[in-house]
């Protein structure tokens, strides 16, 4: 496809580049991590300033999004296509194992949940649609951490400084995170018991987009007593999340 279109590609790549980036970026920068020739890295800039998509900070020497990035953002966030896809597999998810289900996309070192799913006669939960809640603490926010690079990782976590508690439970240094992190690749999947709510437990597993980024975790809630105490019931639920994220990927990407 990229063949095709070369000059959609690079530009979508550089606006994917610049939306990644904290602050605005020299051209210099832009032009080594696209593997360009600045020449073309500049035109390629000036194409994309003329459409509204970036702006340049001539006093800053330094490129960043513009209006028209934050209209088509605004204009997804209207459309809401990524709950509309997840919805459904969401609801077959919960139909076919019995128990609360949740589907959160990461937003720095938080999750902030998009879609919740009750199954019949499950107690309601605190990851009702809109709340934000410590990744590392969230079985979503380990399987979606799961899927950065260790830099990623690292620059959300860099110190105990920047672990929140919520009940008393959960990791509280980088390494605990890095060996919770490790388990989750192992598994496929990531587990957790009591950290968000004293008596539940979650299994979750990433949606990965077509650039390897974790676009969201589809998740499971289950009594952490009994269900959460049978190994061969949580590895199936954890089988269950695997699959549905897989699927959903699988539609994001066609």
């Amino acid at each position: 496809m990229e063949q095709r279109a070369p000059a959609a590609a690079q530009a979508l790549t550089l606006l994917t580049l610049l939306a990644r980036r904290a602050e605005p970026q020299p051209a210099a920068r832009l032009a080594v991590e696209l593997g360009m020739p600045r020449s073309s890295t500049y035109h390629l800039l000036k194409v994309l300033i003329e459409h509204g998509y970036v702006v340049h900070l001539a006093e800053e020497r330094r490129y960043g999004l513009g209006v028209a990035a934050h209209e088509l953002g605004s204009a997804y966030a209207r459309q809401a296509p990524l709950q509309r896809i997840a919805r459904p597999v969401l609801n077959r998810l919960v139909d076919a194992t019995g128990v609360n289900g949740h589907f959160a996309a990461l937003h720095g070192a938080d999750v902030v949940y998009l879609i919740e799913e009750r199954a019949p006669r499950r107690p309601p939960l605190v990851t009702d649609v809109g709340v934000r809640l410590p990744a590392q603490l969230t079985a979503s926010g380990l399987a979606m951490l799961a899927a950065l690079s260790t830099r990623q990782v690292r620059a959300l976590y860099p110190n105990a400084e920047a672990f929140v508690l919520r009940h008393d439970a959960g990791p509280r240094t980088p390494a605990q995170l890095k060996q919770l992190l490790v388990e989750t690749r192992r598994d496929g999947y990531a587990r957790e018991r009591g950290s968000v709510t004293p008596g539940l437990a979650s299994v979750a597993a990433a949606v990965i987009d077509h650039s390897g980024h974790p676009a969201g975790a589809v998740a499971l809630t289950f009594d952490e007593r009994g269900e959460g105490d049978d190994p061969d019931r949580v590895r199936w639920l954890g089988e269950q999340v695997v699959q549905a994220a897989g699927g959903l990927a699988e539609r994001l990407r066609s």
